[in-house]
């Protein structure tokens, strides 16, 4: 177990979650409808419709879209399920994207208190022990697989391309797969026995690298991750599959955030 890789890596993801403009800066989500509507940490009457999401903007409110400034009215067009783009006003970037089937603005602000006030995330210390060989399985064809999502009443699908088989603890185990960031890669997202006690309960996630020749792959448990939604109720983030609820302690990886214990007293 290389320590030191572990800990440039975990530096890494939390600098990443706590960039400016990173999940920590969201200051509110927001579902649009075809009634126009203001919030009050981003500029203009937003609301949306068959052709996308629509801003208004008012004389002295303005928003730079694609390096250019926009004013009066702007029709951002149809947006893809979980696509999306920035626009910014200010130091502030206003993310309009779509999420579930909806339309959503979701301010981010450097200055959120969640963000300016991050200290870091408790985790188990890396061990050998939870790094483990699995073998991947493919689905015949991939598999479109509904999960619900960390908002209630929102829905997310992603296609699965297979399983990946594995012990632990002397358990026969698998997860669902979802494929991840690079080609070949996958992402799986698990609760187990110590969901809700010492890591966060509704999900943690953990990127599988592409399979070997012979499809074995490594799960390297310290590196399981919490998703946005640890950390802050505008998150949408999907749910495991009713199958990726492990019967087994995984004391691994990322723990409850500190700002959730203080909020729930955990």
């Amino acid at each position: 177990m290389d320590e030191q890789l572990w800990a440039e890596w975990h530096a890494e993801h939390e600098r990443t979650l706590a960039d400016p403009h990173g999940f920590l800066a969201v200051t509110s989500l927001n579902f649009l409808t075809a009634t126009p509507q203001r919030f009050p940490d981003a500029p203009g009457e937003w609301s949306t419709g068959p052709a996308g999401p629509v801003v208004t903007l008012t004389p002295g409110e303005s928003l730079t879209v694609d390096g250019a400034e926009v004013t009066g009215r702007h029709e951002f067009g149809v947006l893809p399920e979980r696509g999306g783009l920035n626009a910014t006003a200010g130091e502030a970037i206003i993310e309009v994207a779509k999420r579930g089937g909806f339309d959503i603005v979701r301010p981010r602000h450097p200055g959120n208190a969640l963000r300016t006030e991050f200290r870091g995330t408790p985790t188990y210390e890396p061990t050998s022990k939870w790094q483990l060989t699995g073998r991947y399985v493919p689905f015949d064809t991939p598999r479109d697989i509904t999960v619900g999502a960390a908002v209630e009443g929102l829905e997310h699908v992603y296609e699965s391309p297979g399983v990946v088989e594995f012990e632990a603890q002397g358990t026969p185990l698998s997860l669902t797969l979802f494929n991840g960031r690079t080609p070949g890669s996958f992402f799986a997202l698990f609760t187990d026995e110590t969901s809700g006690v010492t890591t966060y309960a509704a999900n943690r996630s953990l990127a599988i690298p592409a399979p070997a020749p012979d499809g074995t792959v490594t799960l390297d448990f310290n590196r399981a991750t919490n998703l946005p939604c640890a950390y802050t109720d505008f998150a949408t983030c999907p749910l495991p599959p009713t199958e990726n609820k492990l019967p087994i302690a995984i004391e691994a990886g990322e723990k409850i955030p500190y700002e959730r214990q203080a909020h729930s007293g955990a």
